[in-house]
């Protein structure tokens, strides 16, 4: 079976987001970037289109009202900052002033999950709960740099918001060759095909994901891993087809909250659609504040991190197809 995936190359998707929004730049004269006071990332798009950025200082609130007063002016604004205030602090803005008119503002950030070491004010892991209650927004969490630059140039065409996720953004893992598998928002990526169990995750877990089903195919473990990059819409189609070729053997591995996130999503399409299901484990953040430490650490610590992962694929994996309810 081929792999669809490359290890050990590195790069910034922060990098990605500046050098796509400077080339959108040039072709979408009505862009507009906004920031609150995280701007680093921006240089490209401040050079270039000086009189189209706005540095609003620590006012996420000013900065999202400021946004949906430019779209409904007509322009595409990008808001781009810290998920944890960017999801948390301005929640009213983005559910009424954004949502409500389903205005074209994207909203991008780092920070998603327990990245950063910044302990719980800095962690972002209601936000994707959050975002996707929230009716006319679109919820996604990217886990491959690359992928980032063709989600922002897809949403320069969509009518209504979008909330793009990401981890520190520094220094990330590239995942997939080039060209091997279409990203569309709103259809999850098969990232390695098998038979067995599929294993859902989406933006930081994507690489853990794929290192545990490595590791259990020298087990003979089929592990089928989808990045569901979308979490709204999520791609009903897939999650039932994957209930089909995989004997209906869930897990759901995520940096966020254990409930509230993709599992729920999940969880609510095989509800809602009497699929029958033989296991479902989900595997997330319990209801703590999770404390301080570096994320991999913090995984482990939690229960969620590579060896539970194996541990929960293996559970599912054996247990027997008649035990489904």
């Amino acid at each position: 079976m081929p792999e669809t995936f490359t290890f050990g190359e590195m790069l910034s998707a922060r990098s990605v987001i500046g050098s796509t929004l400077a080339e959108l730049g040039e072709d979408h004269e009505d862009l507009w970037v906004l920031t609150p006071d995280i701007g680093a990332t921006l240089v490209e798009f401040r050079e270039k289109h000086p009189e189209r950025f706005l540095d609003v200082g620590l006012a996420e609130q000013v900065c999202v009202g400021i946004a949906a007063g430019l779209a409904y002016d007509g322009m595409i604004p990008v808001v781009s900052g810290m998920l944890p205030f960017l999801s948390m602090r301005t929640l009213e803005q983005v559910r009424t002033d954004v949502c409500y008119p389903n205005l074209p503002v994207k909203i991008i950030g780092t920070h998603g999950g327990l990245v950063g070491n910044g302990g719980s004010t800095h962690y972002a892991v209601e936000d994707l709960s959050l975002m996707c209650s929230l009716t006319n927004m679109t919820v996604t969490s990217i886990g491959d740099p690359l992928m980032v630059g063709d989600i922002i140039r897809q949403s320069m065409t969509m009518s209504g918001p979008i909330y793009i996720r990401l981890a520190v953004g520094k220094k990330d893992m590239i995942l997939y060759e080039a060209g091997r598998h279409e990203v569309r928002i709103g259809q999850g990526i098969v990232a390695r095909d098998g038979q067995d169990v599929t294993l859902f995750t989406h933006g930081t877990t994507v690489a853990q994901a794929l290192t545990a089903a490595d590791q259990l195919a020298g087990e003979g473990l089929s592990v089928r891993v989808v990045d569901m990059f979308t979490l709204k819409p999520v791609d009903e189609d897939l999650i039932a087809r994957c209930a089909g070729e995989t004997s209906g053997r869930f897990v759901v591995l995520e940096d966020h909250l254990a409930y509230g996130g993709l599992a729920t999503r999940v969880a609510d399409v095989v509800a809602d659609r009497g699929i029958r299901l033989t296991s479902f484990e989900r595997l997330g953040i319990p209801q703590v504040y999770a404390g301080f430490g570096e994320d991999e650490q913090l995984r482990d610590k939690h229960g969620y991190g590579l060896t539970a992962t194996l541990d929960a694929v293996r559970r599912a994996a054996t247990t027997a197809v008649s035990a489904g309810v």
